[in-house]
Parts: C-alpha cells; sequence; structure tokens
C-alpha cells in the first residue's frame, strides 16, 4: 500500500480520486510546520502540495520513502527540484488545469474594455445615466496579435476566432503549420505592434520578456490598440504603459497582473478610465481549482502505479550510479542549449544531438530532455521542464533526433547541437573541462574556449585590430568587470568570433554602444 500525505487543501474531487483506490492510504494533515512535516515525511511516497508547503532540501533528506511530489498549480519554486531530483523523486506539476480559465478572463477583460463594462456599471450605480459616455467598440473583425502560442494563448485565440477576430500570433518556437491549423497567422512582434486592434500577452516573465513592451514598442501601435495582460506582471513597463494612457497614445488596458502584488494602491493604472483592472483572478475560479486537484490526483496516482509519468519538473529517477555518470553532461547540455537558444535565427525545424565519447555510453535521454528544455528557457521560462520539454517540441512542429556516434572526434567527450531553421543554421559543439566544468568549443564554424555562465556578450565583428580594446573600453566605462574573453575566426580577415564573460549584467545602452562600434556586426546579451 502506499501513503500518500496531502500537506494543503485540495478540491475534494482530486481527494475521491485517490481514496477510490485501495492501494492508497490518503493522509490530509493541513497547516504543518516545516518541522512538523519532515518529523513524518520519512512514512510517505508521495506528497502532494499547493503553495503554502515548502518542501526544502532536508525535508527532502529524510524523505526515503517518497517517489513523487505532485503540486496543484503550475509553478514548483516552493519545491527544491535539485535536492528532489537526486533524491530519485519526481516533481510534477498542472500546467494545464487553469487554461480555460485564464484563456477566458483575457476574453472577458478584452470585452469590459471594448465596452467600458466596469465604468458603465460603476457610473450606473452612482445614480446616473450616461449612455453616450460610454460608447464602445466591437470585436468582429478587428485583429487580435496574442504574443505566446502555448495552452493559453491557442486558446484565447480559439474563443476570439468566435467572435470574428482576426488573430495573429508570435512565437518563435511554434512552427507556422500548426499555428495555421488553430486559425492563427504566425507574424513577427513588430507587425504585432502595427497592426494589432488588440495585444495579449500569454508568456512567462524571464529576463528576455521583462518589459519586452515598452514605450518604443508601444509607439508603434495604433491609437485605437488596447493591451491585455493576464500572464506575469513585468511583462508590459507599467511606467511606460501609464504614460501612454494618460496621454491617450493607445486607446486602453487591461491587466490582470502587476510587477508588485498586489500593486501600490496609489498608482495611476488603478485610477484611469481606460485601464480595467483586476486582482490576479486568471485561474480564480472553482473550475480550476478543481481541474487542478483531478490532474495532479490522476498523475500521482498513475505515476505510483507504474502507469507513468506526467508534467514532470526533473528527468526520471537514475540510479546514483548513473547520475553520476551523466550529470556533468547534464548541465552541459542545458547550457548548451540556453546559449544556442538566445542566438539561434529563425523557426527551429530540427535539432540534432550527436553524442561520443563516455557520455555516450550512457542512458542519454536525461541529457537530450536536458538540452532540449535549455533550448526552450529563454522564451518559456518556468513553463518548460527537462520532462516536457521534448513534447513542447513537437507541439511547435521542431523535430528533435539524438544520435550516439562511435566515432573518434574531435574532442575524448563532446555534444555537438546543430539546428536547422527557415533562416540560418546554427551549430555548437560542447565538452567538459579536466574538472568536469562545462565549455563551448565551437560555434557554427568558428573553435573557441568559451564558459557557458552567468552575464555574457556574443559578438560577431570583423577580424581588424582594436576589437578587443573598444570592447573593454565600453565595458569599463560602465563599470562592467570582464570576468573572461574568448576569441576565434574562421580565417583570417574574415568574420571573427568574440564571448564575453562578464560580472554584472548589460544595459542596453552598452549594447547600442558596441554597436555603433566599427567593424563590429553583431552584438547580443546572453545569459546562461
Amino acid at each position: 500500500m502506499f501513503k500518500i500525505l496531502v500537506s494543503d487543501k485540495l478540491e475534494k474531487e482530486g481527494l475521491d480520486i485517490l481514496t477510490a483506490d485501495k492501494n492508497f492510504q490518503v493522509d490530509c494533515k493541513f497547516g504543518m510546520t516545516a518541522a512538523q512535516l519532515k518529523s513524518i515525511i520519512k512514512d510517505y511516497d508521495a506528497l502532494i502540495v499547493r503553495s503554502g508547503t515548502q518542501v526544502t532540501a532536508d525535508i527532502l533528506e529524510v524523505a526515503d520513502k517518497l517517489k513523487v511530489i505532485g503540486r496543484a498549480g503550475v509553478g514548483l519554486d516552493n519545491v527544491d527540484l535539485l535536492a528532489a531530483t537526486k533524491k530519485g523523486v519526481v516533481a510534477m506539476n498542472t500546467p494545464a488545469g487553469n487554461t480555460t480559465s485564464t484563456a477566458e478572463h483575457t476574453i472577458s477583460l478584452i470585452m469590459a474594455l471594448s465596452r467600458n463594462i466596469p465604468q458603465a456599471v460603476a457610473s450606473l450605480k452612482t445614480g446616473k445615466w450616461e449612455r453616450s459616455k460610454f460608447t464602445g467598440v466591437e470585436l468582429y473583425g478587428k485583429i487580435l496579435g496574442i504574443i505566446g502560442l502555448g495552452r493559453i494563448g491557442t486558446t484565447v485565440a480559439k474563443m476570439a476566432q468566435a467572435f470574428g477576430m482576426v488573430t495573429i500570433g508570435y512565437d518563435p518556437y511554434l512552427s507556422i503549420e500548426i499555428a495555421a491549423k488553430n486559425g492563427i497567422k504566425l507574424v513577427e512582434l513588430k507587425e504585432i505592434y502595427k497592426t494589432a486592434d488588440y495585444i495579449t500577452v500569454h508568456i512567462p516573465k524571464t529576463d528576455e520578456t521583462t518589459n519586452m513592451i515598452g514605450a518604443k514598442q508601444i509607439a508603434l501601435m495604433k491609437k485605437e490598440a488596447r493591451l491585455i495582460n493576464c500572464a506575469r506582471g513585468g511583462i508590459i513597463d507599467e511606467q511606460a504603459l501609464v504614460k501612454a494612457l494618460q496621454e491617450k497614445r493607445i486607446a486602453g488596458a487591461a491587466l490582470d497582473v502587476y510587477e508588485l502584488e498586489p500593486p501600490d494602491f496609489n498608482s495611476p493604472l488603478l485610477k484611469l478610465d481606460n485601464c480595467v483592472t483586476t486582482p490576479h483572478l486568471g485561474a480564480s475560479t472553482s473550475e480550476a481549482q478543481v481541474n487542478v486537484a483531478i490532474e495532479i490526483a490522476q498523475a500521482v496516482k498513475d505515476a505510483l502505479s507504474g502507469r507513468g509519468i506526467r508534467n514532470a519538473a526533473n528527468f526520471p529517477s537514475l540510479s546514483p550510479e548513473a547520475y553520476k555518470a551523466i550529470e556533468p553532461y547534464l548541465d552541459l547540455a542545458e547550457r548548451m542549449g540556453k546559449f544556442a537558444g538566445q542566438l539561434v535565427q529563425g523557426r527551429m525545424k530540427e535539432v540534432k544531438i550527436t553524442y561520443s565519447g563516455a557520455v555516450a555510453k550512457e542512458k542519454v535521454t536525461a541529457v537530450t530532455m536536458a538540452l532540449a528544455k535549455g533550448l526552450l528557457t529563454p522564451i518559456l521560462g518556468e513553463i518548460v521542464n527537462t520532462i516536457n520539454a521534448m513534447n513542447m517540441m513537437k507541439d511547435r512542429g521542431v523535430n528533435i533526433y539524438e544520435t550516439i556516434s562511435t566515432q573518434e572526434g574531435e574532442y575524448v567527450n563532446a555534444v555537438a547541437l546543430d539546428i536547422t531553421t527557415d533562416k540560418e543554421p546554427f551549430a555548437l559543439l560542447g565538452t567538459l573541462s579536466s574538472n568536469k566544468q562545462s565549455r563551448i568549443v565551437k560555434i557554427n564554424n568558428v573553435y573557441v574556449e568559451a564558459i557557458p555562465s552567468g552575464h555574457m556578450l556574443f559578438i560577431n565583428n570583423n577580424d581588424k585590430p582594436g576589437i578587443v580594446g573598444a570592447i573593454g573600453t565600453i565595458l569599463a566605462q560602465a563599470k562592467i568587470n570582464i570576468a573572461g574573453i574568448t576569441l576565434g575566426r574562421e580565417n583570417q580577415q574574415g568574420v571573427a568570433v568574440s564571448v564575453v564573460n562578464v560580472d554584472s549584467e548589460i544595459s542596453e545602452s552598452v549594447i547600442a554602444s558596441l554597436r555603433q562600434t566599427k567593424n563590429i556586426l553583431f552584438v547580443k546579451a546572453i545569459k546562461v
């Protein structure tokens, strides 16, 4: 018999799935302290939590029977995933449970914004009859631009199409064919900003997406444009949005999420007539709470019963010996993926990973999954994990292959990554140093010795004297310390590659200065 501990409140429908199985003993103990949980966790095979319980490394250390952690929700930030993985515990979440709820809330905000519903309700309740003041606009025939076409973004598109809206979208990891099947025309971000009547974001908040819609992007929008955010606060620059709304630069905005939650209640966003605001209600429906309870209960049941693992945030359990052998390659692969994911040009069509040397003698599936996760992380953030990354690749029409090479290559142990896109191919070669630290040793056809870690600059430049000095001068003026630099070139006087490791974040103004430097052709700030 398996013992399951439920430490945070779970809807009855989920509990019923577990208690109906005679192979399970289900104990509900809510509101425990960390010490109380630590004292009893050793007796349980599975733990189901929401956001209240913190599953820390010291708790996992004594959880000798624990096989599964199930989180009834999207995030897993309250679970120490590294500790769980090393302990051989599978950690799962429920990414689909709130899809309909969040999509419906997005459509609700679009409609409320279009027909001035909150303002009209407030006016009528004060005894006013101001019909002409609240004249709205129709959705029919309007263009809805969707940034991020995962489950929620795609569902929003289908709902909007029912109103006769034209749906366009941006998602660099979704194939044109799959988007077209869902009635969405894939376009570049700039086209969404310029042409859409409504723009809604459905992406995670990452370094890449923080303040991605700011004054510069809003300046491209039509005066009739309306912005909606039910994803994460901080994707839209709130200061830039306030200014645009105050100046009537765009028609309106609707927000369910904020940079700080709860927000500053004196913020103009909560006072502007052309801004509809709700207190993070995207997943706050009774159905969504039931859905995540059912989803996690079924997932835990299947995992314990040997029927497969779904939506796990870590790779499948390995023996201590196998884990020790592949652990450094997991790190290398994920770092290579993150590095490539920020540099690849165009939509990925095919990803080929070739293993050689010692790693090729192990089961490399987990390494492939780590690399896939790294590739998708720059755009998808916490939504992607080492288990679901492969399915996300497939959902986006990207074919991923792994190959074992028996040929003796340039390096004794290596991971080679080759990406085919609709624009330019991209290739990386990675290996481990003598102390098993990750290294990138080849970018496309150029040999380097790059350390994929922290804040980095990737630069393409003409192979001319003075480039290193110019880079150093600009970074020094910005008080950015260089931790390391590697240079490489395909041939003399051709295009060279510079990879610079720095100790702090690189601002856009520094990037702009580098781009304006003679003989520098391309600059990209990377965080790995």
